[in-house]
């Protein structure tokens, strides 16, 4: 790179810098800290919230509902210092000190960057109690041959596991556990998936199964079935595999969040984010790793009900690298009722409905053949953009050679053609709108709230779907959605429901999900049912009901 071509980029970056702090309506990728308040802690809970996305870092300072602070910039290739320089960013712009902070929410890609990078995963055993039924299809058969490489997946079939009015199909055999005990020991396999035929509907032979393995495999992680996916033997299967597969990188994470926050001067209780909008502590995140991987536009979309105000709409949410679209349906995400997969494989664990099309503000545009993504230059934006000094024509370039963002330096791209660029705008346009009549559930106009850095590129209004709404800090809506984020307690199982019992098992289900959403660290004077299914099963005896009650509350943080 030439000396010139280098004091451009630098130059060009500054700019870009300035621009974002000083613009509240651009684009928003490089650093930057914007302050609300020159005052004191108005007594409410101080708290940071960031998410971690692949493009950019976005963290914010909240006093209670008020923003204080907030910054955007490049996700580092570590994700973990990123999040430490947020932090540092964040403080370094407002009167507050570090001590002021009673609790700090992050939301992650880690987890979910391992498993579809295939990368520092741990050699997973999984054992299926089910024999003799349920043979045809061992574990991790429809697995694409990289992960089970991946992770030096092991699969065992043992005696066990109910029938789904909840008798059991076979007698758990200790001694064939013994057996794959030492197998398992003998290959040095640390992390251990157990599964259960209907184990939702009764738990006791996973249970069992660990006791008996805890005691022979001291150390080893465990992961149970019921305790993370639904029915469906294969889907909740798998996704206890990965969740196994996750358990030592998830204390990895963990401990390196935490350095990263106490090097920052922060002694404050630390939460990630789940797939269904609620929080969890960091020993619950090191058990379940497999509930942040929807985080990023779970964040987002709890953003978007707490700026737009608004508790059900459809949520736009433009990063770096895609759009995520999705429902609100009382200010939580739609969550998806049928299985959803990850990296090719099958699993039915809590995620919300959510639709993504490669386009961000980093991706590429190409004039032949004519494309809008779906590869983008990721968190390399500042260096690849034209706007910024680089090669790569981007999404981002696009927008600032229409004048609807200004940042960089606007003369490297002035060589655009007026009709491409249109072009360019008008197919974001259709695939956003196509994306959205996706979702929705009618074909009424419906309320969309656009949020995300990458999100001035959705229009002021999407043909037959309604008026776009981009409220204040729609660029950090995903770090705002952490940081507001409640704690939640769901019940998720099958009820044999006798005549005149309706009432008082759907009192019973609530008060559970109340009573988890309390021990999980919420005011129990604050807790709200927000979401109740029940489900008839006709084709099961006993009056079968699958009943889901989910109940949040907001957090208490010590003062």
């Amino acid at each position: 790179m030439t000396r010139r071509r280098a004091e451009s980029k630098v130059n060009s970056g500054r700019r870009y810098m300035r621009s974002f702090a000083d613009k509240p309506r651009g684009c928003g990728y490089g650093q930057g800290t914007r302050s609300r308040s020159d005052g004191h802690n108005n007594g409410e809970p101080m708290r940071i919230g960031i998410d971690v996305g692949g493009t950019n870092t976005d963290a914010v300072l909240m006093d209670g509902d008020r923003v204080c602070a907030h910054t955007k910039i490049a996700t580092t290739e570590d994700v973990t210092t990123g999040i430490a320089e947020a932090v540092k960013t964040l403080l370094s712009g407002t009167q507050y000190e570090p001590s002021a902070i009673q609790g700090v929410m992050i939301g992650t890609t880690h987890f979910i960057n391992a498993i579809v990078e295939g990368n520092r995963l741990a050699p997973t055993a999984a054992i299926r109690l089910g024999l003799p039924a349920t043979a045809a299809l061992p574990p991790m058969s429809s697995w694409p041959e990289r992960l089970v490489r991946a992770i030096d997946g092991r699969a065992y079939m043992c005696h066990g596991g109910h029938e789904i009015d909840g008798r059991r199909i076979a007698p758990m055999n200790c001694d064939e556990l013994a057996r794959v005990a030492e197998e398992i020991a003998a290959q040095g396999v640390r992390s251990i998936a157990i599964s259960s035929v209907y184990s939702p509907v009764n738990e006791e032979c996973e249970r069992e199964a660990a006791e008996i393995l805890k005691e022979l495999l001291p150390g080893a992680s465990l992961s149970l079935s019921h305790e993370i996916g639904r029915m469906g033997l294969l889907e909740r299967e798998n996704a206890t595999i990965i969740n196994a597969c996750l358990s030592e990188l998830a204390d990895h994470i963990c401990r390196g969040l935490a350095e990263a926050v106490s090097g920052a001067g922060i002694d404050a209780p630390l939460f990630l984010s789940q797939n269904d909008g609620t929080l969890m502590d960091v020993d619950y995140a090191r058990r379940y790793p497999v509930a942040t991987f929807a985080s990023g536009p779970t964040n987002s979309m709890r953003g978007a009900a707490f700026l737009s105000g608004l508790r059900d709409c459809a949520v736009v949410d433009v990063g770096g690298t895609t759009t995520d679209v999705g429902m609100l349906r009382n200010g939580f995400p739609h969550e998806a009722s049928t299985e959803v997969s990850v990296s090719g494989i099958r699993t039915n664990f809590r995620m919300p409905d959510v639709l993504s099309i490669g386009i961000g503000g980093g991706s590429r545009i190409r004039s032949e053949p004519f494309g809008v993504g779906p590869d983008s230059v990721g968190y390399r934006l500042t260096e690849k953009a034209l706007v910024f000094g680089g090669d790569t024509l981007t999404c981002t370039d696009i927008a600032v050679a229409a004048g609807i963002a200004d940042i960089g330096d606007r003369s490297l791209v002035r060589h655009l053609d007026r009709t491409f660029i249109d072009a360019v705008l008008q197919r974001i346009s259709e695939d956003m709108t196509n994306v959205v009549d996706r979702v929705r559930t009618s074909s009424e106009p419906i309320a969309v709230v656009a949020v995300g850095g990458g999100s001035i590129l959705v229009p002021e209004s999407l043909p037959g779907v309604g008026e776009v709404r981009r409220p204040e800090f729609f660029a950090t809506a995903n770090a705002i959605g952490a940081a507001i984020a409640q704690v939640g307690g769901e019940v998720d199982r099958m009820y044999s429901i006798q005549p005149g019992q309706r009432d008082a098992v759907l009192d019973d289900a609530k008060q559970e999900a109340v009573d988890k959403a309390v021990s999980a660290g919420a005011s129990r004077s604050s807790v709200q049912i927000v979401d109740v299914d029940e489900v008839p099963l006709a084709y099961l005896p006993g009056n079968a009901t699958r009943i889901r009650v989910k109940a949040v509350g907001d957090l208490v943080l010590a003062r």
